[in-house]
């Protein structure tokens, strides 16, 4: 499980918006050994990290919490985001080649059939999420 320290900012309903305590990584960014990650994820954004848990407990609004992402749903949703628009554009590309009707035109076929399934790829992408969103076991909730 994954899990970090908190803030709650904002009670809306059974949900809390709370606002990360911790930088990125893993906790040992600041140690001897450690990877780092935090430190480069400071480099591209300051601004606290706010996001929307659900609110089992009832904490209350300034309480510091510990919140909980299931295990393996940080990589499924990697997955979803990344992997699939990139398989789908390289397929796309190679649907589009194989229409091609002779050797000029493979590489625009390519480019546009590429172009098809990046778009196909993002839509697919953004109706998944949007069901994953609803899904309480996809949720991160408050210990």
């Amino acid at each position: 499980m994954i899990q970090t320290r908190a803030v709650i900012i904002r009670l809306e309903g059974n949900d809390a918006l709370v606002e990360s305590t911790q930088g990125g990584g893993c906790g040992n960014c600041d140690r001897e050994g450690g990877c780092g990650s935090g430190k480069l994820a400071q480099l591209f954004s300051n601004e606290p990290r706010r996001f929307r848990v659900r609110n089992d407990s009832n904490a209350q609004v300034g309480a510091v919490v510990e919140v909980n992402l299931p295990d393996g749903m940080l990589l499924h949703s990697a997955l979803i985001m990344y992997l699939l628009p990139l398989v789908l554009l390289t397929a796309g590309a190679v649907v589009g080649m194989q229409w091609s009707y002779d050797e000029a035109s493979r590489d625009a076929h390519a480019a546009i059939g590429g172009l098809a399934g990046l778009v196909l790829g993002f839509a697919i992408v953004k109706v998944l999420t949007a069901r994953q969103r609803l899904s309480s076991v996809a949720r991160p909730v408050i210990l």
